[in-house]
Order: structure tokens, then C-alpha cells, then sequence
């Protein structure tokens, strides 16, 4: 059964095309093809790779975010990275949806409902399930009628309990439907049960604090396999400093900025979203990567913008731990967290106290699914590649096996 995912993102489109016999693999396979735009202005850069290693790179213009989106699909029959003869081959599609609310707990078949409800969570999402739902609208353009399946992003932490997700604002706001949802669920739970698989334990027995670094940040406590507590909260703005996007702050400096320097509403929303983290800090970039190079450079506000960073990042650790409990391990994953070592060593340094020990030399040197840990550490430290398109397809696989779509 060929399953292909489509992860739609704000300022990006990706796609991955997997064969699934009768049977899901330990480990997540390559794909047999995937493909990425990514969009800078009113420029799209298209890169697609199959499992043949041919690729294809080129650069257009961007007069409509689907024309590109629609270009990026074509690329599976045709042009030399192709690897199907007719998207008739497709038995199912995969979809990334950001926020399901309290009413999508569970992968789920599309269907007009499903729709319609994640149009109305788009006011909590507007940058992610607008575009995700152009995603869908496209899918059925292009082929038809064909199964699609919506996996959401929030639906890992739905087990997050009460004490977690209901805000110490007036109890109306959670009567009106305002609560903690959390997100990056998708690769949260992926990464805890890789962990448990890696480990060779059963995840029912481990505490595992998952930090998912990109340009979106969020850390989750995880126990028995369940979500406990995550720091993302009613939208994707809440909890840790991202790459442009402030994470938590003080709810006052927003109702001072209105009532004292006349902000609007929209306005204190782009700056929030798309104005602070790293960029805003640092005024270089909102890439950690450019953010170390010039901190290593000698300039002080690259310096202040890594170092708020890994501030907040212990903190947020600090308080999964304390929801734990304990710690059995602590999980990096995604650009950031797979790709820095200046991160996550710094991030591990103040947790000595909890038997945690670093190996530096294979921190420095981390590849995909590597315990990073010392031999003598309690607790163990890993990276764990992210596999969000692949997530998104096994449980898109299991849905289809469950409705026998073949």
C-alpha cells in the first residue's frame, strides 16, 4: 500500500511517499520519494529526492501558494526524480493538522465534518490549518476521491489532565473552549516511543522529558506513554523561545502596549509570531545556527539571544521533570535539537543533580538515534531523528488496514 503524506507548514510544503507491506518495520524506512518547497518572499525553492538517489533543484516564482504545491506533486510522475507511472498508485493520503481541539483525539478519515471543524480551529491555528486545509481541497483536485486521513498534531496531548490544561483565568474561558492543547504531538509521542524501542524497555516503564527544537520549540513530560504536561498551550505561541516567535511572556506587557502605545491586536500578533525568539533578540536571524556563529564571533546580542534560549529551554525541562517526577530520559529532536551541540550541552549542564552526565565527545559528534549520555549518567540522554512524515503515515496505514482500504 503507497501512502503519501502531505505536511503543509506556514513557510513550507513537504511531502514523502512510503510502501507499506503487511506489516510495519521496527525502524522507519526511507521513502521511496519526497519532495519540499520552501517559500521566501514571492520566491519557492523545489527540492525532490527518491530512494534511487536521483534529485531534482530548481527555483520559481510564486504567484499562488497551490500552483507551487501542485507543481511539487506533478513531480511524482513526472521529471527524472518521478517514481510513479499514475497517481492512481496512491491508496491513501496523509495529513498533518496542527490543532483537532477537544473534538479530534484520534487519526481520523476526512471527511465534509472533518472539515468543517478544522476550518473552525483555524482561528486558533490561522498560519497552520488554513493551509493544511488548501492541502486537502488540492489532494481531492488532484485525485479524486481518493482516502485522506487527518492526523492531528494536538491529539497526543488530549491526556494531558485537567490541572495541566485548564487556565487560572475566569472558569468561562474553559466553558468557551480556551484551554491548553499543546502541539508538535506528532513527533513528541514518535520520539518517546523510539526512545523505549531504542532503550529496549517498555515506554509503560519510563519517564521521558522530549524536547522538540525547530524553528517551533516545545518540550512534554511523558509517563507510561501518555502526555502529562507540554509547554505549548492554546496556540503554537505559548511556552518556550523559538526562532521568531517569543514564546511566554508577561500577559501585561501586551495590555500596557495596547492601552499605553495604542498596539492593535494584529499588531502585537506579528510582533509575537514573527518579530522576537532569536530574530528579535538577537537581530541576526532566527536560525540558531547563524545565532552561534555570530555569538562566537563576539557579538553580544547572539550571546544574550543563545543564552535566554537555553535559559528557558532548563526551565521548561525543569518543570516536565517536576511534573514526572523523575527522569529516565531526555529526548532532543528536531533542527535545532538534532543538529546543536552548543544547545544541548548547555541546555544539560545545570542537571548534574539528577544523575545526568553528558559524554561531550559524542554530543559533539551526534548522529540520528544516538545515546549522547556518559556511561556513569542515571539518566540518558539522546538524539532522536524527527519523523514527523512517517508518523503521519503509519498511523495513516493503521486507520486504512482498520477501514480495509486498499
Amino acid at each position: 500500500m503507497k501512502i503519501l503524506v502531505l505536511n503543509s507548514g506556514s513557510s513550507s510544503q513537504k511531502s514523502s511517499l512510503f510502501d507499506f507491506g503487511a506489516s510495519l518495520p521496527d525502524s522507519p524506512p526511507a521513502p521511496l520519494w519526497e519532495g519540499k518547497l520552501e517559500w521566501q518572499g514571492e520566491r519557492a525553492t523545489l527540492e525532490v529526492k527518491n530512494s534511487a538517489g536521483i534529485s531534482q533543484k530548481e527555483e520559481m516564482i510564486v504567484t499562488a501558494r497551490e500552483k507551487a504545491t501542485t507543481h511539487l506533486l506533478d513531480a511524482l510522475t513526472s521529471g527524472k526524480a518521478s517514481v510513479l507511472s499514475t497517481k492512481s498508485e496512491i491508496a491513501v493520503v496523509g495529513h498533518r493538522i496542527v490543532n483537532g481541539g477537544q473534538e479530534y483525539t484520534q487519526p481520523t478519515i476526512i471527511t465534509p465534518e472533518v472539515k468543517a471543524a478544522i476550518q473552525r480551529m483555524a482561528v486558533f491555528a490561522p498560519l497552520h490549518n488554513r493551509v493544511e486545509l488548501e492541502g486537502i481541497r488540492l489532494i481531492e483536485e488532484k485525485f479524486g476521491s481518493i482516502r485522506q486521513v487527518a492526523v492531528f498534531d494536538t491529539a497526543f496531548h488530549s491526556s494531558l489532565p485537567p490541572a495541566a490544561f485548564v487556565y487560572p483565568g475566569p472558569y468561562e474561558w474553559f466553558s468557551k473552549g480556551i484551554r491548553r492543547f499543546g502541539f508538535h504531538g506528532i513527533n513528541h509521542q514518535y520520539c518517546a516511543e523510539r526512545t523505549a524501542q531504542l532503550l529496549g524497555k517498555s515506554i509503560s516503564s519510563l519517564r521521558i522529558v522530549t524536547c522538540h527544537l525547530g524553528n517551533g520549540c516545545s518540550v512534554a513530560a511523558i509517563e507510561h506513554g501518555k502526555s502529562i504536561d507540554t509547554s505549548m498551550g492554546f496556540t503554537p505561541l505559548d511556552g518556550l523561545m523559538m526562532g521568531t516567535r517569543s514564546g511566554s511572556v508577561d500577559p501585561g506587557i501586551l495590555t500596557y502596549l495596547m492601552r499605553e502605545h495604542h498596539l492593535s491586536a494584529q499588531t502585537l500578533d506579528d510582533l509575537l509570531n514573527k518579530k522576537s525568539g532569536l530574530l528579535g533578540i538577537s537581530g541576526i536571524s532566527g536560525d540558531m545556527r547563524q545565532v552561534v556563529s555570530a555569538m562566537k564571533e563576539g557579538n553580544d546580542r547572539a550571546k544574550l539571544a543563545f543564552d535566554i534560549f537555553v535559559h528557558r529551554l532548563r526551565s521548561g525541562i525543569g518543570s516536565m521533570v517536576a511534573a514526572l517526577g523523575g527522569l529516565d530520559a531526555l529526548v532532543f529532536t528536531a533542527g535545532i535539537g538534532e543538529n546543536s551541540a552548543e544547545v544541548r550541552q548547555a541546555a544539560c549542564a545545570n542537571f548534574n543533580f539528577l544523575g545526568l552526565e553528558l559524554d561531550l565527545a559524542k554530543n559533539a559528534s551526534a548522529t540520528p538515534d544516538q545515546d549522547i549520555s556518559a556511561n556513569s549518567s542515571t539518566v540518558r540522554v539522546w538524539v532522536v531523528q524527527a519523523q514527523e512524515d512517517w508518523a503521519i503515515a503509519r498511523e495513516s496505514w493503521k486507520l486504512a488496514s482498520t477501514a480495509s482500504v486498499r
